[in-house]
C-alpha cells in the first residue's frame, strides 16, 4: 500500500512529530510511505526507509501573498502527478495542519475519496478565539468550507466535536484516532543522562506561545509557594519577543532565579522522567502528546481542563483529580495540594496509545 503524508514543514511541534512517528511505524508494517513537506524547515531526524520530498514555490511578485495558496497547490499537483504517474496512485493521502489543508483543498489532482484531513487542534479556539462578530463569522465560514463533506480524522473526540458542533462542518466520513507513542523507544530515550536528575523541579514542555499560557504557569508557580522547594523548568522555544516577555514576567514575579529556560531539546524525555510533576497550563490542546509521554515515564501531570485532549487522557488514565479550571489560582492550589500526595499511574491503560495500534487505525481508513 502507498501512503502519502503532507505537512507544511517539520519544525519542533507535536503534530510534526506525530507525522514522523506514524510514517516510520506504517513503513515498518510493510507499506510505502512518502512525506511531502511544503517547507524546507525540518527540526527532526527523518525516519529511515520513508521517502521525503520538500515541495516549495517561492515568488518575489508584490502580489505573492494573494496567490500563495493557489501557487503552492499548483506546484504540489505537478509533483504529485509526476510521482503517481511513475510509481502508481497513493491508496491513502493524509493532510496535516490547517495551513497544509488550505493548500491541499485547492488541489486539482488529489482524489478526495482517498484524502483524509487530520485535525490536530481545536480549530475554533486556535483560529477564532480572538475574532468578533462579522470577522468571526467570515473566518469560520471560510475555514469550514475546506472540510465540508470531506473525510476527517481528529486526534481526540473533543477536536472532532469542535469541528462539527462549533465550526459547523458536516464530514463525509469521520474518525477519532489518538496520537501514537512508541512506548519502548520513549522509555529507552528517557534513560539517557539528565543533568537535573536528583533535583526537585516541576516541568512544562511546550512551545512558548500564547495558547500554551506560560504566563499562567509562572503566576501559578509564584502563588503556589512551591518555588521555595522546587524549580520550574520550561522546555520549548518561541519567538525572541515571546521568550523575552516570559522571562520578564518571571523577574516581575520575583521567581526568576527559580525558573530555568532550557529551550528546545531534541530529547526532552530524561527531563520529563526526572521531574516531580508535569504542569500544563494551556488554553487549548488538540491532544496533549506530552501528557501521555509524561505518564508513560511515570511523571504525574496536572493540566487545565481546557478544550481538547487533556481531560480525555487524564480521565482515561483514572486521574480526573489532576485537572483544574483554566485559572492561575486554581492551578496554584492544585500544585500545592498534590505535590506531596502524587497519584499512582495506571501504566496498563497507556498501551491504548501504542504506535502499532494507532498506525493500524490509520491504515484501516482505506477500507472505510
Amino acid at each position: 500500500m502507498r501512503i502519502l503524508m503532507i505537512i507544511d514543514g517539520l519544525p519542533g511541534g507535536g503534530a510534526e512529530k506525530v507525522v514522523l512517528t506514524l510514517s516510520e511505524s506504517i513503513h515498518e508494517m510493510g507499506h510505502h510511505v512518502t512525506i511531502y513537506s511544503l517547507d524546507e524547515t525540518c527540526a527532526y531526524a527523518l525516519p529511515e526507509g520513508v521517502e521525503y520530498r520538500v515541495i516549495t514555490q517561492h515568488s518575489s511578485a508584490p502580489w505573492r501573498k494573494l496567490t500563495e495558496l493557489s501557487r503552492r497547490a499548483k506546484k504540489l499537483d505537478a509533483v504529485l502527478n509526476d510521482d503517481e504517474s511513475q510509481n502508481g496512485n497513493y491508496d491513502l493521502i493524509i493532510s496535516n495542519l490547517h495551513k497544509t489543508d488550505r493548500i491541499v483543498a485547492r488541489s486539482k489532482v488529489i482524489n478526495v475519496e482517498r484524502l483524509w484531513y487530520c485535525i490536530h487542534g481545536v480549530l475554533s479556539s486556535t483560529y477564532l478565539g480572538h475574532r468578533k462578530r462579522l470577522n468571526y463569522w467570515l473566518k469560520k465560514k471560510k475555514m469550514a468550507s475546506i472540510y465540508q463533506n470531506r473525510n476527517i480524522t481528529a486526534v481526540s473526540q473533543a477536536v472532532l466535536d469542535d469541528i462539527v458542533e462549533v465550526m459547523g462542518v458536516h464530514p463525509k466520513k469521520s474518525a477519532v484516532i489518538n496520537n501514537p507513542f512508541d512506548l519502548q523507544s520513549l522509555r529507552q530515550r528517557a534513560d539517557e543522562p539528565c543533568d537535573l536528575a536528583g533535583t526537585e523541579y516541576l516541568i512544562n514542555v511546550a512551545r512558548i506561545h500564547p495558547q500554551k499560557r506560560q504566563d499562567r504557569l509562572l503566576e501559578a508557580f509564584a502563588q503556589s509557594g512551591l518555588s521555595a522547594r522546587a524549580k520550574l523548568v520550561l522546555l520549548g522555544t518561541g519567538t525572541d519577543e515571546r521568550v523575552a516577555a516570559i522571562k520578564q514576567l518571571a523577574t516581575d514575579l520575583e521567581i526568576a532565579e527559580r525558573v530555568m529556560f532550557l529551550g528546545f531539546q531534541s530529547n526532552p524525555f530524561p527531563y520529563i522522567k526526572h521531574a516531580h510533576l508535569m504542569i500544563m497550563s494551556s488554553d487549548s490542546e488538540g491532544f496533549g502528546n506530552v501528557i501521555v509521554e509524561s505518564l508513560i515515564l511515570g511523571t504525574p501531570v496536572i493540566s487545565t481542563r481546557c478544550p481538547g485532549g487533556p481531560e480525555e487522557i487524564l480521565v482515561k488514565a483514572g486521574m480526573p483529580e489532576m485537572l483544574t479550571e483554566i485559572d492561575a489560582g486554581a492551578l496554584a492550589d492544585k500544585m500545592a495540594a498534590v505535590y506531596d500526595h502524587l497519584p499512582a499511574i495506571n501504566q496498563d491503560v497507556l498501551t491504548h496509545y501504542d504506535v502499532m495500534a494507532i498506525s493500524s487505525q490509520y491504515v484501516e481508513l482505506t477500507a472505510r
